[in-house]
């Protein structure tokens, strides 16, 4: 039987054989092979500190969250403990990569009075990592504006071991923050140091390989002239806090845990520095419900409320991907009524997951057809986990039930290779519906970053394609838009269709995105301080939240609103977002409000 304090995906990752986790691109996502421990996000209550020993870690985060490290063998017996309410496994994000201050009114308020910067105020970038030797991360005596820079890829004897001698009087051993047990935390003076050292990479071995964290820190807070004609960044005198998210192997992606210790350690740094603080996430997956119910949604509206804080998040670039299907058979709906959602799967797929959510007070048959007319009927009334072939490909199916945190019913579908490609061609879904009282189901597959270009629905729904964590309720939603053509960009990520199944408008609080920002052929710098021209929400975002690091310090740090944060800075941007062409009706799920003016978003 299930067990109800996990999550489907962890149910089912502990149910099948390490080697089938190993074919699967979302199932084996958390253990470790070298350890044979799994990390696992865990929603609890009281003291789980006495829970920590040799053989279990545990991470204490913020707000009833932590992190554990644990032998699989005890996972069970762990769950069953009182101080535990709940457990889901991590997932990967992916970086969401596809002329922009003055479209979103930034001139007029940092070119003219009141001249604003973003002095006194901290933009955390979580991403890939930043080029520290940028000059265009430094303050006019070329000291770096980077208070400190976390890389949690790093080892922090390697780091010692590599250090020259002339600096090693001064820099310190290397460690990860407080707190914290993985990377290595540089200073502002370790920072300093290496700028000035002969060898700078070997004060601070700290790489952007990709260049994506760059980019999007250099929209956000470049100092100075990109190049001939590209201008600074939104916010070119804030400070910068930055987070290299650890990946568990070169050219992967990272973890949901590792964003999880991020945002506890730049909040719990804007704390201790007494300053506003704007963090940009520029990442997200498809795997969950798309209502914030997951713990990390829930996580991220938690760590919005401490301190004066700002969490800016892209949209994703789901919207013209094809991996959504979506519908509803109304109330009352009968058997006759039934529907087959058609995927086309592409040529040299090696495994791709599905998820269809539904309410669980609605009852539906499901059946399962292959390429080939095989056929397999999905048993809903047996919760937990099946294996079936079909042709030359494995089927993993679970039956999902109810959390303690959503009202939906999850069926999952991994489909695994036997050989080394799951079979070509058209899979399709059967839904019947028994009994419906909205009938509404939703059908996801991975994000556009790990598919073929052949895998997708043949009827795709871009409404609700946001990722996640972009979901999260008070996190800031930033879509994408073409500002050469002044048009929404279809790529972007949408959110809910404005009326309901019933007709009636959706509440405020489910308005996604909250507004758009220049995505389309952004001119922004990548490592070693080269021009590079960018597209998706990953670079929408750090306008916006370079522009709510100038709100901030026009309120907090000038003292014209002490309280111009979280929900606030929300409301001031939805209310100061002007029209895009295209769109009649505010708000919509492509762009929200509509898109990004600071000049009428603070109320000077």
């Amino acid at each position: 039987m299930a067990n109800q304090k996990m999550e489907v995906l962890l149910n089912l990752a502990l149910e099948i054989e390490e080697a089938q986790r190993q074919k699967s691109g979302q199932l084996g996502v958390g253990f470790s092979e070298e350890t044979g421990k799994w990390e696992l996000i865990v929603k609890y209550n009281g003291d789980i500190a006495r829970l920590r020993s040799n053989v279990i870690g545990v991470e204490e985060l913020i707000a009833g969250y932590a992190i554990v490290t644990i032998p699989e063998s005890l996972i069970d017996t762990f769950t069953q403990l009182d101080e535990v309410e709940f457990v889901e496994k991590p997932k990967r994000l992916y970086f969401s990569v596809q002329a922009g201050k003055g479209a979103s009114c930034i001139y007029p308020v940092t070119a003219r009075a009141p001249y604003l910067t973003g002095k006194g105020v901290l933009v955390a970038v979580i991403d890939s990592g930043i080029d520290f030797e940028s000059p265009e991360f430094r303050d006019a005596q070329g000291n770096t504006r980077i208070q400190f820079l976390w890389d949690q890829t790093l080892n922090a004897r390697q780091v010692d071991a590599q250090l020259p001698e002339e600096n090693q009087e001064f820099t310190g051993k290397a460690a990860p923050p407080e707190g914290f047990g993985i990377g290595v935390e540089f200073s502002k003076y370790r920072i300093d140091a290496a700028l000035k050292s002969r060898f700078p990479k070997r004060v601070v071995p700290s790489f952007d390989t990709s260049g994506h964290g760059t980019s999007v820190a250099a929209i956000a807070a470049a100092g100075g002239r990109l190049l001939e004609g590209q201008y600074q960044g939104v916010a070119p005198e804030c400070e910068l806090l930055v987070v290299k998210m650890g990946t568990p192997m070169p050219n992967s992606f990272p973890k949901t845990t590792e964003l999880m210790r991020a945002m506890t350690y730049v909040v719990k740094k804007a704390v201790e520095l007494g300053r506003p603080l704007a963090i940009n996430l520029s990442f997200g997956n498809t795997y969950g419900s798309h209502e914030g119910t997951s713990l990390v949604e829930r996580f991220l509206d938690n760590a919005s409320e401490i301190g004066r804080c700002v969490v800016c998040v892209g949209s994703g670039n789901e919207g013209a991907a094809g991996g959504h299907a979506a519908g509803s058979f109304g109330p009352g709906a009968g058997s006759s009524e039934g529907r087959q959602i058609e995927l086309s799967v592409g040529n040299y797929q090696t495994s791709f997951s599905v998820q269809l959510w539904k309410e669980y007070v609605d009852i539906f048959e499901i059946e399962l057809i292959s390429p080939g007319g095989r056929r397999v009927a999905v048993d809903m009334q047996m919760t937990g986990g099946r294996s079936v072939i079909l042709e030359e490909t494995q089927v993993l199916i679970y039956v999902g039930e109810p959390s303690p945190y959503s009202i939906n019913q999850e069926i999952y579908f991994d489909f695994l290779p036997l050989n080394r490609y799951v079979d070509q061609g058209i899979w399709t879904f059967g839904l019947y519906p028994v009994k419906t009282v909205t009938g509404s189901y939703d059908l996801y597959l991975p994000g556009n970053t790990v598919l073929n270009a052949g895998t997708r629905f043949f009827t795709p729904t871009p409404e609700k394609t946001l990722t996640i964590p972009s979901t999260a309720s008070k996190v800031i939603t930033v879509g994408a838009y073409d500002t050469a053509y002044e048009a929404y960009a279809d790529f972007s990520g949408r959110g809910y269709p404005l009326m309901s199944i019933s007709g009636a408008r959706i509440a405020q609080r489910e308005v996604k995105p909250d507004l758009a920002a220049p995505g389309v052929d952004i001119g922004t710098i990548g490592p070693d301080n080269t021009f590079v021209q960018v597209s998706g929400t990953s670079f929408a975002t750090p306008f916006v939240t370079g522009s709510a690091a100038l709100m901030m310090e026009w309120g907090i740090v000038r003292g014209n609103d002490p309280f111009l944060y979280g929900e606030k800075v929300k409301a001031y941007l939805r209310r100061g977002a002007k029209m895009i062409r295209g769109e009649r009706e505010y708000p919509n799920e492509k762009v929200g409000y509509g898109a990004l003016c600071v000049e009428n978003s603070i109320p000077m």
